[in-house]
């Protein structure tokens, strides 16, 4: 697929993954929706690249909301050629904690915005998109969904988090089948250690020895590097169906603390 003139849907798109993907996009002719709960954030990064990018306030949780956006998407742009699910939540609680057992509230926050949310989006973009008019290669769109290398390395304290990216990468495929009729591609990117605001609290010698577990290169991923992955995967009509690893090669070794 081309990005001349095309519209893409970034969930979490006000910050960290998302908005790389959103400046991308719009530096190489594209149009972009900027689907966020951050109304402040995601006003200005629109306002940083007028008549290329657009916010409308998104929950991926809630149906109504995310057609709204949808539909707001159609009116400005005429069509909807792609969608960038990044939006998602990160989480830390062993199952048997010192106060007992985890929360349930929790745990189903954490698989609501991250895994459902995602599918949510996508059955509903689906719909959208498979009522485009095909290219010459009978492509009609393509969704990029965020894993995590947590949905295969998962640690202690990452339950919810990696079922949730677990689940993503597990739905990938039969997704992808069901949609090739419609000339839809389905991806998925697994990112491992990343420079986004999911990482932006720690302590700097923190972020620096997480860094340094990364066999080369030796550094946390820059959300651009994420964008780039991304661009390539619209780009590139043959990938449809897998998830990519974008980690520099680490493996997560698990611990008993």
């Amino acid at each position: 697929m081309h990005l001349q003139d095309k519209t893409f849907f970034v969930t979490g798109g006000a910050s960290g993954l998302g908005a790389a993907c959103v400046r991308l996009l719009t530096a190489s002719g594209a149009r972009a929706i900027i689907a966020d709960l951050n109304n402040e954030t995601g006003s200005k990064l629109a306002q940083e690249l007028p008549e290329k990018a657009f916010f409308v306030s998104t929950n991926v949780t809630d149906e109504q909301s995310v057609q709204s956006a949808l539909t707001k998407a159609v009116e400005l742009s005429g069509a909807l050629h792609g969608v960038i699910n990044c939006a998602g939540i990160g989480s830390a609680e062993k199952v048997i904690g010192k106060q007992g057992p985890a929360s349930l509230e929790s745990f189903t926050r954490v698989i609501n915005i991250n895994l459902i949310g995602t599918f949510n989006v996508i059955r509903l973009a689906a719909m959208t998109m498979s009522n485009n008019q095909p290219e010459e290669n009978g492509e009609r769109g393509v969704i990029i969904n965020t894993a995590s290398i947590a949905a295969f390395d998962g640690q202690i304290g990452q339950a919810a988090y990696s079922a949730s990216k677990g689940g993503i990468v597990g739905m990938t495929l039969p997704i992808a089948r069901e949609f090739a009729r419609y000339g839809i591609r389905v991806m998925t990117i697994a990112p491992g250690l990343f420079d986004t605001p999911l990482l932006a609290g720690l302590p700097e010698q923190a972020r620096i020895s997480l860094g340094q577990q990364v066999p080369f290169p030796s550094r946390l991923g820059r959300p651009e590097e994420y964008a780039a992955l991304a661009k390539h995967i619209i780009e590139n009509e043959m990938l449809n169906g897998e998830v990519i690893r974008l980690d520099g090669a680490i493996r997560l070794d698990w611990n008993r603390r």
